[in-house]
């Protein structure tokens, strides 16, 4: 059953743009007011064309031709570049503009969650906004107080709840809204990139109730840049592009062709990036990310092969050269250091430009969005250079070897470094 039916939406917003009367971007208080009396004199003159000439105005379309339909129960990612249109969209099917040209079509109960405090007022308290968001969404009273304790103990809001909201932290506020979005029942849940305001815990706790609505048959419309949750949350995606649907279909299709048309960076030239250490005798300058085939790619599938290169310039003979890689979750916590020296290979440099290349077989991460540091050291100091957080990559599921839906469902809670383990009935 189709719960959404978009037919060619277009959404176009009027700009204005004040002609320069100089060539300078900025007057001068005398200037200004010498122009005000200029600008008076005309409109006594000429009072239909006097101001013609001093605003342009230009139609903008943010959102053009824009077609797909959504089915009841579906979890759609919906992915672009800023700028590409998805704020708007999720704005005209929440109802909150409408659209310049088209139709949509919605059947069953829309709660979405698009900015941090939408639908709440600062002057009332956590438990009275509950109650208003309920009777929002056409909820009766006995209905909102049946799911009241499971929103406030999914916000961790209860010490504050009977506080003006105005005095919530941005992360308390978005917690509230969150929970009273996802728990008052709506057939379709809609929610923005507003979720980054939270802390880690609490956005696995977001995405793992995401997940059980869209299990319970309702519909799911999640934006994100996070590619990992993207791909973990996801059944489908539509990618958008300078206002323009560029793709719908699966979500590994979407998020490999978003990958890819954005140019998000698998080769980095670290010439003019931050560095530590003193660049005595050596300097990273390079790295590529690549495949098993290698192709440079800034996404994976997992348990698939990663491959890295890292180029250093070597300023004199040098030896027993490390070189290291670390990979760490994009909150900052370290998951794997990967050297040269421990899987005993040190080498001996002469000046100039080499390339080293780490492979790891699989790469045993769940899906997620994951950040690259890299270090070079040599004797007789062991502190050449260092560059933290030079490249990022996204981790997407795989679907062979029993990566199904029930490890999926897990996967937010089972940590950052998935292990096989075997499993056997023994009774």
């Amino acid at each position: 059953m189709t719960a959404i039916k978009v037919e060619n939406i277009g959404k176009c917003y009027v700009i204005d743009h004040q002609k320069q009367q100089s060539r300078y971007r900025y007057e001068t208080l005398s200037g200004a007011l010498a122009n005000c009396g200029k600008r008076a004199y005309q409109y006594l003159r000429h009072p239909l064309s006097s101001f013609n000439n001093t605003v342009e105005h230009e139609d903008f379309w943010a959102l053009k031709e824009i077609n797909f339909e959504i089915n009841q129960g579906d979890r759609v990612g919906i992915i672009g570049r800023n700028g590409a249109g998805k704020s708007t969209l999720l704005k005209i099917l929440s109802r909150i503009t409408a659209p310049t040209t088209g139709k949509i079509t919605i059947k069953g109960r829309v709660s979405s969650l698009l900015e941090v405090g939408t639908g709440f007022h600062p002057e009332l308290t956590g438990r009275e906004n509950i109650f208003l968001n309920g009777a929002i969404l056409g909820m009766k009273r006995q209905e909102i107080k049946a799911k009241f304790d499971e929103i406030v103990e999914f916000a961790e809001v209860e010490k504050f709840l009977d506080t003006p909201v105005k005095h919530y932290s941005s992360g308390m506020y978005v917690r509230l809204a969150f929970a009273v979005a996802a728990h008052l029942e709506p057939e379709i849940l809609i929610v923005d990139e507003v979720l980054a305001v939270g802390d880690a815990e609490f956005q696995k706790k977001c995405l793992g109730k995401m997940q059980e609505v869209g299990g319970d048959g309702r519909t799911v419309l999640f934006v994100s840049h996070n590619m990992g949750a993207i791909s973990e949350l996801c059944s489908r995606a539509i990618l958008l592009k300078g206002g323009e649907l560029l793709l719908e279909g699966t979500t590994q299709e979407a998020v490999k062709t978003y990958l890819t048309t954005e140019n998000m960076q698998s080769e980095i030239d670290l010439a003019n990036f931050p560095h530590s250490g003193p660049q005595k005798y050596a300097k990273l300058t390079r790295l590529r990310l690549l495949d098993s085939q290698g192709n440079q790619v800034t996404a994976y599938q997992m348990n698939t092969a990663f491959v890295a290169e890292i180029e250093l310039e070597c300023f004199e003979n040098k030896v027993n050269v490390e070189v290291g890689l670390k990979i760490s979750s994009r909150y900052g916590s370290a998951i794997h250091y990967l050297t040269s020296a421990w899987e005993g290979v040190r080498i001996d440099l002469k000046p100039g430009k080499h390339v080293f290349e780490v492979k790891l077989p699989s790469l045993l991460l769940f899906p997620g969005t994951y950040v690259i540091g890299l270090w070079v050291l040599s004797e007789p100091d062991w502190s050449d250079d260092s560059a933290q957080e030079v490249a990022q990559f996204s981790v997407i599921k795989n679907d062979i070897n029993g990566f199904r839906n029930r490890v999926d469902q897990y996967a937010f809670s089972g940590g950052e470094v998935y292990v096989a383990s075997e499993w056997k009935l023994r009774l």
